[in-house]
């Protein structure tokens, strides 16, 4: 937990590395951006100063040549208007501005423009000294003025702050995102394997080095406690066989037995018929449990299907099936020739598992259809029923070893499903389980065909 929180911590502090640095940014970006309109704007040849120098340099007969060139080099033009709105004398003034002014005139454009120029005014005892500057140089509000760089410049200036502000934290989101991945893939993968009950084994160091250390922990607590159970359904497993083949040895003789009575013939054809579904249990329970735990070898080899499903339907017709099962066998020209690299003995398994729910579920009869199709890229499976079918709740429903006897003691209930499903999944294939009460069931085995 501290590591985790350390882990966390230090990315906070990442994080808030990032926003001061950005914040200097935008402030030495808007320094650098502007500090030299602002510097121009309040040196000698700004407004305010200008002002100033030309009304020390005029009188009401005009100005110095000086002066004057040096207006004209600055593009600003000027006026002195006496006491009655005339003017005295201009330098370089635009053709558009008048010479005469009424005093409602000078009132207007004391505000700040005369004919959208802005213009700065100096009163004076003998008369108005008027600066004019190009259209557009300023943007001037009542008691103060802004150069008009800086106004244009302002909207452009954020747009970019904020572009390269974005740029910034995209790219420290994408290198955070890598980072954050590079360390915990490997810690999601191991949990989802823990998860599937597979061992894992992390070797992380830094910050997560003990949240790796935690899992390897719990890993080799669930391996330990996995191998127990295996070991123990192993164990009871083989300790059932001997009991159980002497139950089904003297329940056997005692059918056979010509002395023996039909009552206690039919009781010792019940304990026999019973004590095979206690051995098909274990079979089954031992090999859901070596699947499980990946203690089954699955040898694979191609195998043709259609031959493997001929064989046991000839099989299972050669027992002694009841009439009320009728059993047919579908397969689909395409699917004739086809082979699959797979476990023939556990495909065959999963086929018989399936065949015989339908049997169980089904005590009153049904017809069985066993289906083998394909595509270009997948191979299907079915086995279908018109039977009673299951609902979604029966479908539900935990296996038989959590929720155990009914009636009939069928004790195998729910089972075969799990370790079809379990032959599947060994196969890298999917199961599809289509059902509705009273309509019949089917479930499909789907595998690739690359496989």
């Amino acid at each position: 937990m501290k590591s985790f929180v350390r882990y966390i911590s230090k990315y906070f502090v990442s994080f808030s590395v990032l926003i001061i640095g950005l914040v200097l940014f935008n402030l030495l970006a808007f320094i650098w951006t502007f500090h030299r309109i602002v510097l121009n704007d309040y040196s000698t040849s700004s407004p305010q100063n200008m002002v100033a120098d030309v009304n020390a340099a005029a009188g009401p007969e005009g100005i110095t040549d000086e002066m004057a060139d040096t207006l004209r080099s600055l593009d600003i033009w000027a006026m002195f208007l006496d006491s009655t709105g005339r003017c005295l004398w201009s330098v370089e003034l635009p053709a558009d501005i008048p010479a005469d002014y009424s005093v409602q005139d000078v009132a207007a454009f004391t505000k700040g423009y005369l004919r959208d120029y802005p213009v700065f005014i100096r009163c004076r005892e003998d008369g108005l000294l008027v600066l004019g500057y190009p259209k557009g140089s300023y943007f001037k509000i009542t008691g103060n003025y802004y150069p008009m760089d800086i106004v244009k410049m302002i909207p452009v200036f954020f747009c970019v702050v904020l572009a390269i502000d974005l740029t910034a934290m995209f790219l420290a989101y994408c290198f955070s995102r890598k980072k954050i991945i590079r360390l915990t893939e490997p810690i999601i993968s191991a949990i989802a394997s823990l998860s599937e009950g597979k061992p894992v084994s992390l070797d992380l160091s830094g910050d997560l080095s003990e949240v790796a250390d935690s899992i390897n922990r719990a890993s080799r607590i669930l391996n330990r406690q996995n191998q127990a159970r295996a070991n123990w359904i192993s164990g009871i497993s083989h300790d059932i066989r001997t009991p159980l083949s002497m139950i089904m040895g003297y329940s056997g003789r005692i059918t056979g037995d010509a002395a023996a009575n039909d009552s206690i013939r039919a009781q010792a054809e019940t304990i026999k018929q019973q004590s095979m579904k206690i051995k098909n249990l274990v079979q089954d329970l031992n090999l859901v449990s070596q699947l499980e735990y990946d203690m089954q070898p699955v040898h694979k080899e191609p195998v043709r299907l259609s031959k493997l499903l001929r064989s046991y339907t000839a099989e299972l017709l050669s027992t002694e099936l009841s009439g009320n099962y009728p059993v047919e066998l579908h397969i689909s020209p395409s699917a004739e020739t086809l082979t699959l690299n797979c476990d023939a003995r556990l495909i065959s398994r999963a086929v018989s598992n399936l065949v015989q729910n339908s049997i169980r579920h089904n005590p009153e009869g049904c017809s069985i259809d066993l289906f083998l199709n394909c595509t270009a890229d997948t191979i299907c499976l079915s086995v279908s029923d018109n039977g009673i079918g299951l609902s979604v709740d029966k479908l539900k429903e935990k296996p038989h070893y959590m929720e155990s006897t009914d009636d009939r003691l069928d004790l195998r209930h729910g089972l075969g499903l799990i370790l079809v499903r379990q032959i599947v999944d060994a196969h890298k294939g999917t199961m599809q389980i289509e059902s509705e009460e009273q309509k019949g069931c089917k479930v499909s085995l789907i595998f690739s065909r690359s496989e």
